[in-house]
């Protein structure tokens, strides 16, 4: 009995009958004409264990889809959490908050980001095409957003609220290498900020 006479009979999918055949260990022979299984064998109950498998592997599924909504709901539910911890977290350069008590310190944190820039087309002394100031308070306003931004995210993962002695490292690098013709070829600016602190947790008083 061929199986693609079966899965015709009752209105299977013939290569899906085929593949759980294979798979699930019911006897039955290759051919050139494809699979079939012994004309002993009870076609009704073959299919039945077929459809029973079918359902099982849709209940897995639907539970696998289950799971990983309910794991995307966790993770949305998190960061909605975390985004609202990191907006509303207090950063000082001083040492305290008024009307607040520091009842946790976590050490010292630090966040840090940097950023390139082009070199002006016309060299520094014979005049630029552009204005160079610009660039760079632009450049260094974004890098600061970005250090204190990682800084709040250093301070989050050690539990805290808050980040106290808040200060600002700066470096500059000029880099230069070598050229294809042995010249020296300058490389864009780069500009680097670390934005420094100690992590607390506070309580209002």
């Amino acid at each position: 009995m061929k199986t693609k006479d079966i899965a015709k009979r009752y209105g299977l999918e013939p290569a899906s009958f085929d593949r759980w055949l294979k798979q699930s260990g019911q006897p039955h022979r290759s051919g050139l004409t494809g699979l079939t299984v012994d004309d002993s064998q009870d076609a009704d109950e073959l299919v039945g264990k077929y459809n029973r498998h079918l359902t099982e592997e849709q209940e897995r599924f639907a539970q696998e889809q289950e799971r990983a909504a309910l794991e995307q709901d966790r993770a949305e539910r998190a960061a909605e959490v975390k985004q609202q911890a990191l907006a509303s977290m207090l950063i000082t350069s001083g040492f305290n908050f008024d009307g607040y008590t520091i009842t946790r310190y976590s050490g010292y944190i630090s966040g840090d980001d940097a950023v390139s820039m082009e070199r002006p087309s016309q060299g520094w002394l014979g005049g630029v095409s552009k204005d160079v100031g610009a660039d760079l308070l632009a450049g260094l306003v974004h890098i600061r957003r970005n250090a204190l931004t990682e800084l709040k995210e250093a301070a989050y993962a050690l539990g805290c609220n808050a980040v106290i002695g808040v200060d600002f490292d700066y470096l500059t690098l000029d880099p230069e290498t070598v050229n294809n013709q042995g010249g020296t070829l300058y490389l864009p600016f780069l500009f680097a900020v670390t934005a420094n602190g100690n992590a607390v947790v506070i309580e209002k008083n």
